[in-house]
């Protein structure tokens, strides 16, 4: 990512790029195309070698295996290890491409995501004119697998950060962790990184001819035990070389690592790559533990059913006391001519040219309260409609050019009372613009939050008019 990306803007590919390689588990040799596509659309698999071409969503809820990687299906239609090219292209800030294959499987190149970040890099990738809907957590989610020891967790943060522990009790490996601060970091820092597995499982899988494409570059085999010069040749011969080779202790054919916690770093890559299989992009930091495949697309769906839940809470503002004001009491009696019991906002805590927030207290004093259902004090929804009116007026005012306004509201629609606001409550108004102004014309929509439940909402349309002096 470039230092004028921007991160609140929908990214696709400025062209089609390709490239070719063997399916690691398959054998079979496979090319990729990766193509531009339109805003909204995110990541989709396209079997071009299928009657009919279908395609298939990258989709938690559409894996079907995650024993060697990640496997989506949906009826006859399949695609195997997909976390490498998804890590790529949300670490690369692309956010709708097509993902064409003439074969069941992503190519596995060499391990990494780096092959696939230099032909994302080639063809360039390309601004949408659609804002990119981020989506945050309000409350930690955790999930646990006893039998795995098995730990992940999302708490709430202020942008996309994971941090990952491994622990395979292998003297080889020992107990690592990596880190990604920023997803800008992840080419540098995590995309080189190689998948890895242990002796005994390559034996286990080539005994079963598991891993029809596997070869001594595309991926870090760990010697986790004493190996014997038969069993040398036989892997040998597996992998179509004249010899392998082990010092003690380490990695098969004396591999050379390209970070000294390369293994831990690729798995931190494979839940970047299993996470885009939400479908939203997050802002949360991740902290996840002996992490694997299984565990990354069950926490996927986790996330996946809380962000569907709680979709509607995404522009709930948030209201924090200690900030300034943007507008204290004083500059709203400037601006309104509101006063004293009848001026309902107290400050402003937000204001752009489309949208304003503000606050009010609400207290057992208001006038009101004495007689609006005494014993079951209920502040009025036509009050809460008219401190949204007067919110709503700062904001067209603030639009206008040098001058004294008022605000006439000549229209309200649409309103809802969905929840009672009471003594003790703090109310924020929030009212966004529609549509540009027009002579004078302001249409809006309000909405009245306490904490994240929203009470009112409704759609009020005002006229200004200018004080004559």
């Amino acid at each position: 990512m470039t230092s004028n990306f921007n991160i609140d803007k929908q990214h696709t590919l400025s062209a089609s790029t390709s490239i070719s390689g063997t399916g690691l588990h398959t054998g079979i040799n496979v090319d990729m195309v990766l193509k531009p596509a339109n805003v909204g659309f995110g990541f989709q698999f396209q079997r071009v070698d299928l009657p009919g071409m279908p395609i298939i969503k990258a989709d938690c809820d559409l894996v079907t295996d995650t024993s060697r990687g990640t496997t989506l299906e949906s009826g006859n239609v399949k695609v195997s290890t997909v976390e490498h090219i998804l890590a790529a292209l949300v670490g690369m800030g692309v956010d709708n491409c097509l993902i064409e294959l003439n074969g069941p499987e992503v190519p596995i190149i060499d391990g990494s995501s780096q092959p696939f970040i230099e032909i994302i890099e080639e063809a360039g990738v390309a601004e949408q004119d659609a804002a990119k809907i981020w989506y945050t957590i309000d409350t930690n989610i955790s999930y646990y697998d006893e039998d795995k020891r098995v730990e992940i967790t999302a708490l709430p943060a202020t942008e996309f950060k994971i941090t990952t522990l491994i622990d395979f009790n292998s003297p080889v490996l020992g107990t690592q962790h990596a880190g990604l601060k920023s997803i800008k970091d992840f080419k540098t820092e995590i995309a080189p990184c190689r998948t890895f597995c242990f002796l005994h499982e390559l034996e286990l899988l080539l005994e079963h001819n598991l891993i029809k494409g596997g070869d001594i570059n595309n991926a870090i085999v760990v010697v986790d035990k004493p190996i014997t010069d038969e069993e040398m040749a036989r892997l040998a011969k597996a992998f179509g070389k004249e010899k392998v080779e082990v010092k003690s202790g380490g990695y098969l054919n004396n591999l050379e690592l390209r970070f000294p916690n390369e293994p831990a770093r690729h798995k931190l890559l494979d839940i970047v790559g299993d996470l885009a299989l939400i479908g939203f992009p997050i802002k949360a930091h991740i902290i996840a533990n002996r992490p694997g495949h299984s565990s990354n697309v069950a926490f996927a769906k986790q996330i996946k059913q809380y962000i569907k839940k709680n979709r509607h809470t995404k522009d709930i503002p948030v209201y924090d006391p200690n900030q300034p004001a943007v507008y204290t009491l004083q500059q709203i009696e400037k601006t309104l001519p509101h006063r004293y019991p009848f001026l309902l906002v107290d400050k402003i805590v937000e204001l752009s040219e489309k949208h304003i927030v503000g606050i009010k207290n609400v207290t057992f004093n208001e006038f009101f309260f004495q007689g609006h259902f005494p014993g079951n004090p209920v502040m009025p929804g036509v009050l809460q409609i008219e401190a949204l009116a007067q919110t709503g007026g700062i904001l067209c005012i603030n639009a206008m050019p040098e001058g004294e306004y008022d605000t006439y509201f000549i229209k309200i629609e649409n309103c809802k009372f969905k929840q009672k606001v009471i003594p003790g409550d703090t109310m924020l108004l929030k009212m966004e613009l529609l549509e540009p102004i027009r002579r004078g014309i302001c249409v809006m929509r309000g909405s009245v939050f306490v904490g994240n439940k929203l009470c009112t909402e409704g759609d009020l349309t005002a006229q200004l008019v200018k004080r004559s002096t």
